[in-house]
């Protein structure tokens, strides 16, 4: 089999699914392969928390309706630490705007049944094993590989979209020395937890404690997620459930307050790195989401920058296929690098607030000393909030 499109799209994350929805509402061709299976794709939990300006993109071409019928409104935050609690009302600091609360897994059936609608083709099950990109005049092959056959095919491509993560193999395609990432591994792990529990809050909370930062996060009526900092290469084996929650509940504690527990349905090890390349393009190939930089949990940013991501290209490839040009499409890269550099450098900030240091050696006291000033201003300085605030709900556009 031989098959011959405008763009040809790896990886079916909301990255893919975005792009490949925009680009057929916009009349440019483009298929999508996906490594794993259907039914994975929109069962897999991840990100909930989508940034107004990720609403508004997928709003314009109708892909959120479920979005905006079953996502909750979301725009308040709390801080704990020592005992204590207070709120930031984020909204109100950034003009009204807030998030939703609503579970990748559900925006990725919703993503796909567009997909469907529209007609536009979409290989579960289909791996992209290998990829050539030549000049952007030159267009690129993916050699595509079915799991339940074994057989091999090429897909011909214009323009190839590699919206495969990290790990995927649009990222290895590109030689480091174009790429001249920029990396930085953090000192310490999160451990992610998933579990059929009634949240115990109605804003998402961030625990500061002197044994770990503890974080309960918004899911849907029936189910949280929660993290616990832990040691760098810890294992979830090392976590039975009590374990678990006993630390939840210490580390969340406050008066009056008290932890749901529940059936607990996931949990692993998170691997805090933050990763950005100076490059986001090359050749034939343009690089999406996770493929070019990856970032911390903190702050839910990395779902809506892979959109943010999407909807930039989109609009790249639309005009390169409409009124040919490459200028847009050369200027994709350097737009969304400044972009993406904005929030590493808020999750960055974000991670020094969490996180200190655990006993008294070298300088941790000092460290957890400048931890409760950053808590102290946040609580007690309009404008330190308001700027938290703006960085926090994400761009307005």
């Amino acid at each position: 089999m031989h098959i011959r499109t405008q763009v040809g799209i790896i990886g079916a994350g909301p990255a893919g699914l975005t792009l490949a929805n925009i680009l057929t509402a916009e009349g440019v061709d483009c298929i999508v392969v996906e490594t794993q299976p259907r039914a994975h794709v929109v069962s897999r939990a991840r990100a909930a928390l989508v940034e107004p300006r990720t609403v508004v993109a997928l709003d314009r071409y109708g892909l959120a309706d479920g979005l905006l019928s079953a996502g909750m409104p979301h725009g308040s935050c709390e801080f704990r630490g020592n005992g204590e609690r207070f709120s930031v009302p984020y909204s109100v600091l950034a003009g009204g705007r807030y998030h939703q609360v609503y579970p990748q897994q559900l925006l990725h059936a919703d993503l796909i049944a567009a997909r469907d609608a529209a007609g536009g083709a979409l290989y579960f099950q289909h791996a992209a094993v290998a990829l050539k990109a030549g000049d952007l005049s030159e267009g690129g092959t993916i050699t595509v590989e079915s799991a339940q056959s074994g057989s091999r095919f090429d897909i011909e491509c214009d323009v190839i979209a590699g919206c495969d993560g990290f790990h995927g193999v649009a990222r290895r395609a590109v030689p480091l020395e174009h790429l001249r990432p920029r990396v930085k591994q953090h000192d310490f792990g999160w451990l992610a937890v998933l579990a059929d529990a009634t949240p115990s809050t109605t804003d998402i909370v961030y625990a500061l404690h002197d044994d770990g930062y503890a974080g309960h996060m918004l899911r849907t009526s029936t189910v949280s997620r929660y993290y616990l900092q832990c040691p760098v290469g810890d294992s979830a084996d090392n976590w039975s459930d009590d374990r678990i929650w006993s630390e939840l509940e210490r580390r969340l504690a406050v008066p009056d307050w008290k932890l749901t527990t529940g059936r607990i349905t996931q949990r692993n090890v998170l691997d805090m790195r933050s990763y950005m390349s100076t490059r986001m393009d090359f050749g034939s190939l343009f690089l999406v989401g996770d493929a070019a930089h990856t970032i911390t949990p903190a702050g839910g940013k990395g779902m809506n920058l892979a959109i943010a991501d999407s909807v930039a290209l989109a609009s790249a490839l639309t005009h390169y296929f409409r009124a040919g040009g490459t200028d847009r499409l050369r200027a994709y890269s350097a737009e969304r690098i400044a972009d993406n550099w904005r929030s590493q450098e808020f999750s960055h900030w974000f991670m020094q607030l969490l996180h200190t240091p655990a006993g008294e050696a070298g300088d941790a006291s000092f460290m957890r000393r400048l931890r409760s000033s950053r808590l102290d201003m946040l609580r007690s300085s309009t404008a330190h909030a308001s700027a938290f605030a703006e960085s926090y709900v994400g761009p307005a556009r």
